[in-house]
């Protein structure tokens, strides 16, 4: 079942998220309706507390090498706990399904390492870089109340204060954005892959 995925800014992506006590058939049916919802935006990540259930819950679904979306490559991560694998850092043009028609360019560490537990309860642990450690950097802030936006420079965070402004005035008005399409409205061309740069050096 699809679930409707809550916004900014709602006061509910600003809480922490409790820790899953029951691997359950109700803990499979937030599952299965996480992964619909998230296919059903053309996301890559999907948190809990996105469609209001605010548990230690994400979900990543990277694309192929064809750039195709498959769920035999989905990854659910109940109580995760992450850590940072060296200090290297890359930058990655990302968005959020949270935070809609909003792209913008934010740091990462390259690669991070993940315990976390599948829907069973079981434990595992999964190294990942580049493009997949962005995705469970970005769906692990979730969890603890943050959100993308808030990594953002000064600049930036200004172009999207005045974007979202200008989205939410013509909401009100019933009217659609449709001219002069700013960088933080349009959504990246390159496969996904392709969004991710290293952070030059100083």
């Amino acid at each position: 079942m699809q679930r409707q995925i809550i916004t900014y800014p709602d006061k509910r992506l600003f809480e922490r998220s409790l820790k899953v006590q029951n691997f359950d058939a109700n803990l499979h049916a937030l599952l299965d309706d996480m992964y619909e919802t998230m296919i059903n935006g053309n996301g890559i990540g999907l948190a809990a507390i996105q469609v209001a259930e605010p548990l230690r819950i994400f979900l990543a679904n990277l694309p192929d090498e064809n750039d195709e979306i498959k769920k035999e490559n989905l990854l659910e991560f109940i109580n995760p706990e992450l850590e940072f694998i060296g200090t290297e850092k890359i930058l990655c043009n990302e968005g959020c399904l949270s935070v809609p028609n909003f792209f913008e360019e934010v740091e990462r560490y390259k690669s991070v390492r993940v315990r976390y537990q599948d829907r069973f309860g079981k434990a595992q642990s999964l190294e990942a870089s580049d493009l997949l450690a962005v995705v469970l950097q970005h769906e692990f802030e979730h969890l603890n109340g943050h959100l993308f936006i808030e990594r953002l420079s000064y600049s930036q965070k200004k172009l999207f204060d005045k974007e979202f402004k200008a989205a939410q005035k013509a909401k009100k008005s019933g009217k659609t954005l449709n001219s002069g399409v700013s960088k933080a409205q349009s959504a990246p061309k390159a496969p996904l892959k392709d969004r991710i740069r290293p952070k030059e050096s100083k």
